[in-house]
C-alpha cells in the first residue's frame, strides 16, 4: 500500500460518506449506463474486469457467462446491507444457481471507518477460504450496526472462531498488519478507474459486453431488465 492514489482513496473514505453509501448515479433508472462504458464496452477491457480471476465469485466463470454483475461494495454502507438483504438473495437463487450469471464482489472502504480493517479482513479471509469469506461477508452487513472501529476485528476473531474453520487469530494478525494491502488496492484501483464514488455499485455486463451500471438502490429489476434475463 504504498502507492500515494491508493492511500488517498482510502483516506478519504469518511469524506465520501453520504455521496458514497447514498450514491451519485441512482440505482433505479435502468439503462442509466456510467461514465468509461464508451470507451470500455467488453467485460475484458473495462476496468472492473481487471483482476477479476482473483476476485471472490458465485456461479460460472465470466468467461463462460452469459451475464456477469460486478458489485463493488463496503461492509459499513447500509445501501450495501440493504442490497444483501433485498437483491442480492434472488441474484443468488434464480441467476446465479441457474447458471445464468456470475456474480463477482470487490470490496472498496468508502463510508464508515471500520469498513477499511473490515476490508483487510476480508482479504485475509479469503486468501485462506472463500466460504469463510462469503460468511464473513454477511456477517458484516447482518451486523452492520454492532460494528466500530475499535471493535470490528475483535468481532472479526469471534465469528470466524465460532463459524469458520479458518485461522482467526491470523486473519487478524493479518488486517491489523495490512498483509493483503495488494488485493484491497487491487480493487480500490479498479473501483477509481470506474469512477466508483458510492455503494453499492453494480456493473452489468452481457455475452461480454458491458450494458449499464447503478449505484445505490439497485433493484432485483433493474438487473434483469438491463441484462435481459
Amino acid at each position: 500500500m504504498n502507492d500515494p492514489t491508493r492511500r488517498a482513496v482510502l483516506a478519504s473514505g469518511t469524506a465520501l460518506f453520504g455521496a458514497g453509501c447514498l450514491g451519485g448515479s441512482g440505482g433505479d433508472g435502468g439503462g442509466g449506463g456510467g461514465s468509461g462504458s464508451d470507451d470500455t464496452p467488453t467485460l475484458a477491457d473495462h476496468p472492473v474486469g481487471q483482476h477479476l480471476a482473483a476476485q471472490p465469485r458465485l456461479g460460472p466463470d465470466p468467461a463462460e457467462a452469459t451475464a456477469t454483475i460486478v458489485a463493488f461494495e463496503d461492509p459499513s454502507c447500509p445501501r450495501c446491507a440493504a442490497f444483501e438483504s433485498t437483491t442480492v438473495p434472488k441474484i443468488r437463487s434464480e441467476l446465479v444457481d441457474t447458471g445464468q450469471a456470475a456474480f463477482v464482489v470487490r470490496t472498496v472502504p468508502l463510508v464508515y471507518p471500520w469498513g477499511d480493517p473490515a476490508i483487510h479482513a476480508l482479504e485475509a479471509t479469503y486468501a485462506r477460504d472463500a466460504d469463510a469469506f462469503w460468511a464473513l461477508f454477511g456477517h458484516y452487513f447482518a451486523e452492520q450496526d454492532a460494528f466500530d472501529a475499535d471493535n470490528v476485528l475483535d468481532r472479526t476473531a469471534s465469528f470466524l472462531s465460532a463459524e469458520t474453520d479458518v485461522d482467526a487469530a491470523g486473519v487478524v494478525a493479518d488486517a491489523e498488519a495490512e498483509a493483503y494491502a495488494d488485493a484491497v488496492g487491487i480493487d480500490v484501483d479498479a473501483a477509481e478507474a470506474a469512477d466508483v464514488s458510492g455503494t453499492p455499485t453494480v456493473f452489468l455486463f452481457r455475452d461480454g459486453q458491458y450494458r449499464t451500471r447503478a449505484t445505490g438502490s439497485v433493484s432485483f429489476d433493474l438487473v434483469t431488465r438491463a441484462l435481459g434475463l
